[in-house]
């Protein structure tokens, strides 16, 4: 059997929007002084890791942790908007606080992780159907018995990773939150006699 393939899926450092629980969705929300210092704590540790490759979403708080995390493991960065957050429509820059004033039905459900409940948001559908193809393109990449890494949001790391491993859609939220710098570990998962598996998950929410 060949060793598995591993990517590393990081969310990325705290904004000031996630410090006041306000929804960032697709908003180039730049990192807060406790995000960088987050990405760099997680960039040295998982740069003892020996990543073949750091891939990031291209909005500023993913593509800035990744270039912690690749500058300490020596290598480039290759940004990949595939890798986006959800676009959250009309809710962006909403506190929870201020959605649950004026819509609760509505916030009750996005709590619950109906993300798209949102006026003018993307689908479900419509954001796995970008970020699947761009995990199974750097899964792809890893060599085997080596590890890749993915930095990304945590909505979309959450519902992407549950439809990825061969969920039912709807169960993203058997998965806690995966905080900010923290991880996900999946692996490709080869099956007897050369046919494929669906990949596994084996870390959620590990951290510096």
């Amino acid at each position: 059997m060949p060793e598995p393939r591993t990517l590393l899926l990081l969310r990325h450092g705290r904004t000031a929007y996630n410090a006041a629980k306000r929804i960032q969705g697709q908003r180039d929300v730049p990192l807060d002084a406790t995000g960088e210092s987050q990405a760099a704590r997680a960039a040295a540790v998982l740069a003892a890791m020996e990543p073949a490759f750091v891939r990031t979403s291209d909005l500023a708080r993913a593509r800035v942790t990744a270039e912690q995390v690749a500058g300490a493991a020596g290598l480039p960065v290759l940004a990949d908007a595939r890798l986006r957050e959800f676009d959250l429509g009309e809710r962006t820059g909403w506190t929870h606080d201020q959605y649950a004033e004026a819509c609760p039905e509505e916030f009750a459900r996005f709590r619950a992780g109906e993300y798209d409940v949102a006026p003018g948001s993307e689908t479900v559908s419509t954001l796995v159907g970008r970020t699947l193809p761009a995990l199974d393109e750097a899964l792809a990449q890893v060599p085997a018995g080596g590890l890749g890494i993915v930095v990304s949001h945590g909505a979309a790391l959450r519902v992407s990773v549950a439809e990825w491993v061969g969920l039912p859609r709807g169960s993203a939220m058997a998965f806690g939150a995966l905080g900010n710098c923290h991880w996900a570990l999946v692996q490709d998962a080869p099956a007897g006699g050369g046919a494929p598996a669906p990949q596994r998950l084996v870390a959620w929410n590990r951290h510096a």
